[in-house]
């Protein structure tokens, strides 16, 4: 079997611009010129730094979690009750309330 190519430079520019685009983001908005005056990226170097950035595989930041001393660690428990969004929804799902640790109780039972 053979091995999958790399993605090519066009390609990679067209997924960051379209993960970018997803989230609001507009790249045609930073100058095509460097400005001393600001420090703003220019698109070239915006994108090139993003390049980077993909393909560098960022497993390496999804991996990582905080030492974790104690029980549990303050840190630890940042990482592993973010605040939700839609609290109710989340809730009907699991049937636990907040973060009070009484899951499958519910509200009200």
């Amino acid at each position: 079997m053979s091995q999958p190519q790399p993605p090519t430079q066009e390609q990679l520019d067209a997924y960051i611009r379209t993960r970018l685009a997803l989230a609001g983001v507009d790249l045609d908005l930073l100058p095509t010129q460097p400005d001393p005056a600001t420090g703003v990226p220019t698109r070239d170097q915006a994108l090139r730094s993003l390049r980077s950035f993909v393909t560098a595989g960022p497993v390496a930041i999804a991996g990582w979690t905080p030492p974790v001393t104690g029980t549990p660690a303050p840190a630890y428990a940042q990482q592993a009750s973010p605040p939700l969004i839609y609290p109710s929804i989340t809730e009907a799902w699991t049937g636990r309330t907040g973060d009070s640790g009484d899951a499958g109780k519910g509200a009200g039972r």
